[in-house]
């Protein structure tokens, strides 16, 4: 079973988990706005995929933050911001086990489908 976090609003999200019916790859979905997400779950991401990875700097919500929100100096500052800006986190998350997946791409496609292939 693989859980997806994302928004339920977010385009790629929404085609994502039509991908994972469509392959029929069993899934849970948690919308991080609505649902949440834990500071162990987002700790988890940044130590697997680094900041540049999980965090999206191009949306609105990065856009929207004061200068001074942005200037992060350690990865607890930058967990405290995601926690409270959940819409920063890249979309969707893939997670299974202890791998982790950002994005939704065909790189992604191939390594969830890799993944539930286990």
């Amino acid at each position: 079973m693989i859980t997806v976090y994302g928004l339920k609003n977010c385009d790629t999200c929404r085609i994502a988990l039509k991908w994972l019916a469509a392959e029929n790859i069993a899934h849970t979905f948690k919308d991080v706005r609505k649902d949440g997400v834990s500071e162990d779950d987002i700790r988890r991401w940044l130590k697997e995929l680094g900041p540049d990875t999980l965090v999206n700097r191009r949306g609105t919500t990065w856009r929207q933050l004061d200068e001074m929100e942005k200037l992060v100096s350690s990865d607890d500052d930058l967990i405290q911001l995601l926690l409270k800006h959940p819409a920063l986190i890249k979309r969707p998350v893939f997670e299974a086990g202890d791998a982790v997946i950002v994005g939704f791409k065909d790189e992604q496609k191939t390594a969830v489908k890799d993944l539930m292939a286990r």
